[in-house]
């Protein structure tokens, strides 16, 4: 999930760039691509997956 926020900061950040606008406020193309990369780096560190066990795990049939 945080991969796909980080494709369309990025994709917002290069639009901004190609045409060389700034937000008011100070923020530019190269502060969408900083905010790109943490998101990439938190969707890296696990941050935002679902694991097995947030599911309830797996549970197989058992024989008796």
């Amino acid at each position: 999930m945080l991969a796909i926020v980080a494709a369309i900061v990025f994709g917002l950040g290069f639009l901004l760039d190609l045409v060389n606008v700034r937000i008011p406020g100070g923020i530019s193309g190269t502060t969408f691509m900083l905010l790109g990369l943490m998101f990439l780096a938190l969707h890296q560190a696990g941050v935002g997956t679902a694991s097995i066990r947030s599911y309830g795990g797996w549970r197989g049939r058992t024989r008796r």
